[in-house]
């Protein structure tokens, strides 16, 4: 275990989020824990974490929650490893909540040159369910820079959706928001007019234009 990279999470210490400070040292060998010298706190080694108090084997709990976005059921992973249907549950729900708070604390700070996004929704059907999913991309990189999911296609998932766009990328950078179109987007990033030609197939070409979004910067939409 290598304490000098690792920061007390004690929200109360004031030395939390510090790094190499020789605050943290080594507690405990049975279970990997750190000690604080500042705060006097000990915290688990997974600490923060979606692992963080759980004792099944940390290969067995990736590779379950590694099926569940590409379409596995839950019962197959119970009838295939034994589980109990809550605690595969439990485990998608803190995967789902850990990578939430990377995504803000990482990807929303990162304040990166996005340069080109594609934006677009997904209909999903569920049990008794029709709800929809709006995604945006980076495209240079395919890193996932927003997702919204709402019960209805309307104006205000486009409007969560590119907020999460903008807390992602650099202030007074220019901007190329790809859609498919669809005029709740246009409106978002500050748009008054785009001309678009109708058209069959491939005589539908897209255009682009460059616009001033309200408040920021220069962006370029393209619209096809």
């Amino acid at each position: 275990m290598d304490a000098s990279q690792v920061f007390c999470p004690n929200l109360d210490c004031m030395a939390r989020g510090k790094i190499g400070e020789g605050n943290v040292v080594s507690h405990g060998k049975a279970r990997p824990r750190y000690r604080c010298k500042t705060c006097g706190k000990t915290f688990s080694a997974q600490a923060g974490a979606m692992f963080e108090g759980l004792r099944k084997p940390k290969a067995l709990i990736v590779i379950v929650v590694t099926r569940l976005p590409y379409g596995c059921p839950i019962q197959a992973i119970v009838q295939a490893f034994g589980l109990d249907e809550r605690t595969v549950a439990s485990w998608r729900d803190r995967a789902g909540k850990h990578c939430q708070q990377v995504h803000q604390a990482v990807v929303q700070h990162g304040q990166l040159d996005l340069v080109q996004v594609q934006a677009d929704e997904i209909r999903v059907k569920g049990h008794k369910l029709i709800a929809w999913m709006g995604l945006a991309m980076m495209v240079s990189t395919r890193l996932w820079v927003g997702g919204v999911v709402s019960l209805t296609r309307d104006r205000s998932l486009a409007d969560r959706l590119l907020q999460q766009v903008r807390a992602c990328c650099q202030p007074m950078c220019a901007l190329l928001v790809c859609t498919d179109g669809w005029n709740a987007y246009v409106r978002r990033v500050g748009v008054y007019e785009i001309p678009v030609r109708h058209g069959r197939g491939r005589e539908q070409e897209p255009l682009g234009q460059e616009l001033t979004r309200r408040g920021n910067s220069m962006a370029t939409v393209a619209c096809s």
